[in-house]
């Protein structure tokens, strides 16, 4: 058996149909794939998140926005099917971009990631509709809320 790559438009050419239908078909190769949008305001601590994120089997890391109304912006245009998102973030913070996140999809699960997780910023960000926070200097915690996530729990580990 034979595996060859072709671009979209050759593909389009040699199976006779139009580039919205490679389109589709590109989406659907891509169902078995978790993808994912990071959110931080530090581009060091987004690469570490990538890092980590990516180290697990189907999840992709789709974009990255540097504050919460670039995280709006994005989620907009890319609809990820997770989105790990830092709370102190210039412009924007994560509760409030979380909120109109929430508003426009419901159904998307957001894990918001800090370095001063306390019991009332868990709180909040569950008002606003975030399903999970943990601390983002805690490797595991970031994996296991999103694997949570993914299973459509929440994760609150104590604060």
């Amino acid at each position: 058996m034979y595996c060859v790559a072709f671009n979209s438009r050759v593909f389009s050419f040699l199976m006779g149909r139009p580039s919205s239908a490679v389109s589709a078909v590109s989406a659907a190769e891509e169902d078995g794939v978790t993808r994912i949008l990071v959110v931080d305001d530090n581009p060091t601590v987004r690469r570490y998140l990538r890092g980590v994120l990516e180290q697990q089997r189907g999840w992709r890391v789709c974009d990255e926005a540097r504050n919460g109304q670039d995280a709006v912006d994005r989620f907009q245009q890319i609809r990820p099917d997770v989105i790990v998102l830092d709370f102190q973030m210039p412009y924007m913070n994560g509760l409030d971009a979380a909120r109109i996140i929430a508003q426009l999809s419901p159904e998307t699960p957001i894990l918001m990631v800090t370095l001063y997780l306390t019991k009332q910023l868990s709180e909040e960000a569950q008002k606003v509709g975030v399903r999970g926070a943990c601390a983002k200097t805690d490797l595991h915690c970031v994996v296991d809320g999103v694997e949570a996530l993914l299973r459509e729990e929440t994760y609150f580990p104590a604060a």
